[in-house]
Order: structure tokens, then sequence, then C-alpha cells
């Protein structure tokens, strides 16, 4: 079935996992290399070209400045890596920017895993997955959803259990370096790949995205201490 066509201006959520649920990222420096990728592919230039005119310099005051010339493909509004997965929250800026941004990425990155861990094939499963966010609503709801996920690398089970640990929890994703979250909290982690100001605006603010994500973590913990007691 061919992927209803992808509309400027609007914003997705996107999905893309490993070939089989295989591991996509197996230490930091790959982990490094994805967020180099998302900063780097979003050009409407070819690599190459990219690759040459990065060394352009202008000097202004004394001080030598990189030039950026690229005219981006998407806005990377939030990101969440997982061990074989990435969330992606993505506005689209031109016609089929989010599918040229996300071939890139997906061939960019392939080619740095196959050649460093001597592997062949398809590296990533099929086409990614995008999600039309239609509302606020839906908005704050996947940005909560996008930065909770690595919730399931310390409680593995706490979709069936809910979260038993809300207080670790909170500090584990706020601290956790493969995410756009911290960003949005104000710790500077990986600032010039995500465009942070609108999301902002509609979580209100970086005391609204620590508020909506503590929130939602305490109602899953109380879910889980009602399962304790209640008899089935």
């Amino acid at each position: 079935m061919q992927r209803p066509q992808l509309v400027n201006d609007e914003i997705y959520h996107v999905v893309i996992r490993g070939t089989g649920k295989e591991v996509v990222f197996k230490d930091d420096a790959d982990y490094y290399r994805a967020i180099f990728s998302l900063y780097e592919f979003n050009t409407t230039e070819a690599i190459e070209i990219r690759k040459q005119r990065e060394k352009r310099r202008i000097v202004k005051e004394g001080k030598k400045l990189f030039v950026d010339e690229r005219v981006p493909l998407v806005e990377i509004f939030a990101f969440c890596f997982m061990p074989n997965h990435i969330h992606l929250l993505l506005k689209q800026l031109r016609e089929n920017g989010i599918s040229k941004f996300m071939k890139k990425v997906d061939i960019g990155y392939a080619n740095y895993f196959n050649k460093k861990y001597e592997r062949k094939g398809h590296f990533f499963q099929g086409r990614f997955r995008a999600v039309h966010i239609k509302t606020t609503e839906q908005l704050q709801n996947v940005f909560v959803y996008i930065h909770t996920n690595s919730i399931s690398l310390l409680e593995p089970k706490w979709k069936e259990k809910g979260i038993r640990r809300p207080r670790e929890i909170i500090e584990f994703l706020e601290s956790y370096k493969w995410s756009s979250y911290p960003d949005y909290l104000g710790k500077k982690n990986f600032p010039s790949v995500t465009k942070r100001d609108f999301l902002l605006k509609i979580m209100g603010g970086e005391k609204g995205c620590r508020q909506f994500v503590n929130d939602w973590i305490r109602y899953k913990h109380e879910i889980s201490e009602l399962k304790d007691v209640i008899l089935e």
C-alpha cells in the first residue's frame, strides 16, 4: 500500500526500527553518530556538496565563524533513541521533506553501522511509520510519549505492571542523554539538533514540559499501586 503523501507545514510522529528488532545502537559512539546524522542530513543539498560547504568560514570581529547555508528539509521538534528503534517529532518544510530526510538518515547511518560491524544487508525495517499530529492535545501527548519511551530500559514491564519507582524514573528521564527531553528542561544536551520554541510555548515552557511528564509518571505509578491491592 502506498503511503499517503505527507503535507508541508504539518507535524508527524515518525518511528523507524531495526530489521527484525535488531539492535541499532551498540555503544555510545553509535548514538553520537545518529545524533550527528539528524543534524547533518537535514538539508536539501547532497551530502558531498554539504561536506564541501561546511569548510567555509567567514571572519567577523576577529573571530572565525562557520557559515551554515543549509536549507532544511524538516524541523526536528523532538527525538528519542532506543536500542532498536528511533522516535522523531518532525514538521515537514519541503515537498517530500520527511521522506527525503529519513532516507538520508537511513542510508547514512546504515553505511556507518554496516562498515563498523562488518555487516551486510538491509538495516532498518521497511519504511518508517508516520502518524499525523492534528490537535494540540495530541501534540502534548506525543511529546510525553516520545520522551518517556526510555522508561522500559529501567522498568521493562511497566506497561503491564505500571511504574513502580516514579522518583527514580523522573531522574532517569531528565538525564537520559539520547533524547531531546533534557534540552526542553534547559539542560544543554544536543541543543543544535532540535527547534524547541514552538513546543515550549505549547507545553507551557520548561516548567510545563516537566509537569506534563511528571504528572503522567505519577498517574502510571498510582495505577501500579491499585493493581497491588485489587483482587482478581
